[in-house]
């Protein structure tokens, strides 16, 4: 399903990926005691940066990347039923490669 948010400019739409329900000891993890995960695939992408020129200098991330970003970055929302975070690409640490 497309993702039916189109961010503006230098932000981005990530998706946070699933974090693991068990520890490497084979422990269950309940909801309750879980962090939110850091990682998250780049569903939608602005159309770049806007300069002070007036021109747009377009983003180093795609839709598909998996990137890292801070623990209080970005804005969090909820859209038909998914969670998401839009967030400026400034805010994102890296794009994890395989």
């Amino acid at each position: 399903m497309a993702v039916k948010i189109k961010p503006f400019y230098d932000k981005v739409l990530v998706k946070r990926v699933e974090s693991e329900q068990k520890s490497a000891g084979g422990i269950i993890i309940p909801d309750s005691a879980q962090e939110k995960t850091q990682i998250g695939i780049v569903e939608a992408t602005g159309e770049g940066k806007l300069l002070a020129d007036g021109s747009i200098r377009p983003l180093k991330v795609k839709a598909g990347d998996r990137v890292v970003f801070g623990k209080y970055s970005g804005t969090e929302i909820k859209f038909d039923g998914e969670e998401y975070l839009i967030t400026k690409e400034e805010e994102l640490l890296g794009i994890i490669e395989k």
